[in-house]
């Protein structure tokens, strides 16, 4: 106490005095044993890539069983989606206090995470397959390249620890996936990338979790079981931080758009099926169409300074990924400067935009008929007529543009200028790209509706 005293009498010798600093160190006082943890699925390193060369399959084409009808056909909306006065006031009893009336799966009753359809276990076996390529590539490319190649595309020790997180993350989302589906659910496969160097792994990468986000979001909507699309919600959120970061390694602007846009299952296995070499024997196979592959010659190039200037720089169909094989060092925007550059950060604004309203799109698409997917036991199909429309499909919109100088399966249309609310240019990021037969109205909730009049299919680099 009397030292307290003199402390305290010493302080009021001084005007203003201070409060003597008093540094705490942290004690742990409580202690437990480690909760129960989930194990996850098991995970094999899959050392095999490349092109299929086994034996013919013995099983070919979608799964299938009694079909009903050519097409789904198009109805006026129901009547009491149009009934509710929408004036902020409430019109139904409360089922609890703070609880307003309505909702899905809000009685109370206990959450069953698990599929209770054909359409839910079809579409979270879909997303599946897409869990367990995106662990491989990941895994994949770490291992291909070496740590002076990322080096040299500017890619750190940090940003390929980042990489192999995600690897990580893709791990439990394909726990949480088998654990909905049950002992059927589709296993590891082996797979094919169309890549040959850091910068096309990186562009590839970033337009395959775009096809794998907008996959889940035009289906998670739709599910019968509100349970496990809850979990589908809470993973696919996850997934699309990821294509976020591989844009931002592929030098492009992170978040160009307002709204991100779902597309039909059969959208996404088209677009996933061909870089699937093959998968186990009795492996779960997919109701989804193979459509067949659109290939953009004038791809826009995001390696390029002028990256809108460019004629097949691609690695294929379908992805359409970027190649760097004609890009000189004066070409390359990797270390041009600001305004051009294109080095992995954060944000680039490019001063010459990868592509434009009224430009220019030069398209080739395939012939139906043709063996794809695991063991090549898928075949491409079409339903549609002669093709007579480019579909650009973004964000909230699906605006056609006519096919002009149609010889055999070339054509060449033009980028349109649309948008989805003043200020947002439609056709922006990376999007989607369909050759139709017809320009039918649909929007992000029936986009299915489109399929019967689909030609072919591709990823389009718009910005």
């Amino acid at each position: 106490m009397r030292q307290f005293a003199v402390l305290a009498g010493l302080a009021a010798l001084v005007p203003h005095a201070l409060a003597v600093p008093f540094v705490s160190e942290a004690t742990t006082t409580v202690t437990s044993d480690p909760g129960t943890t989930v194990s996850a699925v098991p995970v094999t390193n899959v050392t095999s890539h490349g092109p299929y060369t086994g034996p013919p399959p013995t099983t070919t084409g979608a799964l299938s069983t009694e079909v009903t009808a050519s097409t789904i056909a198009a109805h006026p909306p129901e009547q009491y989606k149009l009934d509710y006065p929408a004036d902020g006031k409430l019109h139904q009893p409360q089922p609890a206090p703070y609880t307003p009336g309505g909702g899905l799966g809000t009685n109370g009753s206990e959450p069953v995470y698990r599929v209770i359809s054909d359409f839910d276990y079809e579409s979270v076996a879909l997303a599946l397959y897409q869990e367990w390529i995106e662990l491989d590539l990941f895994h994949w490319g770490l291992a291909r390249f070496s740590a002076e190649e990322f080096e040299a595309a500017g890619l750190s020790a940090e940003d390929r620890f980042l990489i192999e997180f995600m690897a990580d993350q893709e791990v439990g989302h394909a726990t949480a996936l088998t654990n909905m589906l049950g002992p059927a659910a589709p296993k590891q496969c082996t797979y094919d990338y169309p890549v040959s160097n850091v910068r096309e792994f990186i562009d590839f990468n970033q337009k395959l979790t775009r096809w794998g986000e907008s996959g889940v979001y035009g289906f998670l909507n739709h599910l019968d079981s509100r349970e496990t699309a809850q979990i589908l919600l809470q993973s696919i959120t996850t997934e699309a931080r990821q294509q976020m970061i591989f844009r931002q390694f592929d030098g492009l602007f992170p978040m160009p758009v307002w709204f991100e846009i779902g597309i039909p299952q059969s959208w996404a296995w088209t677009l996933l099926a061909p870089y699937i070499s093959s998968c186990p024997e009795n492996q779960t196979r997919l109701i989804w169409q193979n459509f067949p592959s659109l290939r953009v010659l004038n791809q826009p190039n995001p390696a390029r300074i002028n990256g809108s200037d460019v004629f097949n720089e691609t690695t294929g169909g379908y992805a359409n990924t970027l190649s760097t094989a004609n890009i000189s060092a004066s070409e390359s925007c990797l270390r041009a400067p600001v305004g051009q550059n294109c080095s992995p950060a954060i944000t680039h604004n490019r001063t010459t935009p990868l592509s434009y309203p009224g430009r220019q799109v030069y398209l080739q698409w395939e012939n139906p008929g043709q063996s794809i997917g695991p063991n090549n036991s898928y075949v491409t199909s079409t339903s549609a007529g002669a093709p007579r429309f480019a579909a650009w499909v973004s964000q909230l919109n699906v605006t056609y543009t006519p096919l002009m100088n149609i010889t055999h399966n070339t054509a060449v249309t033009t980028q349109p200028n649309s948008t989805t609310y003043e200020g947002d240019p439609a056709v922006n990021g990376t999007m989607f790209l369909a050759i139709t037969d017809d320009d039918l109205f649909v929007t992000p909730f029936n986009l299915s509706l489109i399929n019967p009049h689909v030609n072919a299919l591709a990823i389009y680099q718009a910005g």
